[in-house]
């Protein structure tokens, strides 16, 4: 069993935040995959098969708890999980799959790290960035995407579901190779 995990917030006013990547990338994977959500671990949550979809409805900050819950639940190891989020500190259209490494200032991975009590699980970092040096990192996450930026997100988006597929059959590293780099 393995679980896809899409990290952003659950409000409304959120949506189309840089912040909200995941939810968004999340949305083009369950669509794929005919995935139906339900309310489960504090999350927006489906089973496929043996495929575990999960948006943690506890804000960013606390994403740990939801994906600690249901990791228990259908006893997970850190190995069995890929967490898909926002990185700002990466050029707009890039994927950066990572096999462990430290929170890099992301809150929910801070949170997940903290929780696992490990940084040694897999992650697609999608690109948000760079920063403009005159807005604070924390005003821009939040700010929502341009008109071109939502219609490249959602060209990334199902990139991502064949980034996903990929993971899913043939691990982190080879995924690596394939879809590390400028997408978009």
């Amino acid at each position: 069993m393995k679980a896809i995990i899409g990290l952003g917030n659950p409000e409304i006013k959120y949506k189309n935040t840089r912040h909200n990547t995941g939810f968004l990338i999340m949305d083009e994977i369950l669509r794929a995959n005919n995935a139906v959500l339900s309310d489960k671990f504090n999350s927006f949550f489906a089973k496929c098969g043996d495929i575990l979809y999960l948006l943690p409805k506890t804000y960013m900050n606390l994403s740990g708890n939801a994906v600690l819950e249901m990791m228990n639940f259908y006893k997970l190891t850190n190995r069995d999980i890929l967490v898909i989020y926002d990185d700002a500190t990466i050029e707009f259209g890039t994927f950066r799959l990572r096999k462990d490494g430290s929170f890099g200032g992301h809150n929910g991975i801070k949170s997940i790290i903290n929780r696992l009590g490990t940084d040694n699980f897999d992650r697609l970092k999608v690109g948000v960035g760079p920063v403009p040096a005159n807005i604070p990192i924390d005003s821009f996450v939040l700010s929502d995407f341009t008109k071109e930026e939502m219609t490249a997100i959602q060209k990334m988006a199902k990139i991502a579901n064949d980034v996903v597929n990929n993971w899913l059959k043939e691990g982190i590293e080879k995924t690596q190779c394939k879809y590390n780099g400028k997408i978009i």
